[in-house]
């Protein structure tokens, strides 16, 4: 079955050739999009893994206002980390304009 221009499927061969290179840029897209929603959830979760190994490790001896102490000046540590890894993510979710 052939169609003007001597073309097979029928129409107008740059017609066709728009309709490909637009199919295939939507999918080009899709797949930027999977890839960066797939980083932002790795992302997310090693900053949730890394946070609770490194919480799970701190020896907190002592009394109430000495565990306090060692807790509050690890997330001192711990949280501009988790921060800037939870932000690395964000992005990552966020679509390019």
């Amino acid at each position: 079955m052939e169609g003007g221009f001597g073309f097979p499927f029928g129409g107008d061969p740059e017609e066709l050739m728009r309709n490909l290179q637009e199919f295939a840029a939507r999918q080009a897209e899709s797949v930027q999009e999977a890839q960066r929603e797939q980083f932002a959830t790795l992302t997310l979760n090693t900053a949730v893994e890394l946070t609770g190994a490194a919480l799970g490790r701190i020896d907190a001896a002592g009394g109430p206002d000495e565990q306090a102490i060692a807790l509050r000046d690890a997330m001192r540590v711990l949280f501009p980390e988790a921060v800037a890894l939870v932000s690395a993510a964000r992005q990552g979710f966020m679509r390019e304009t």
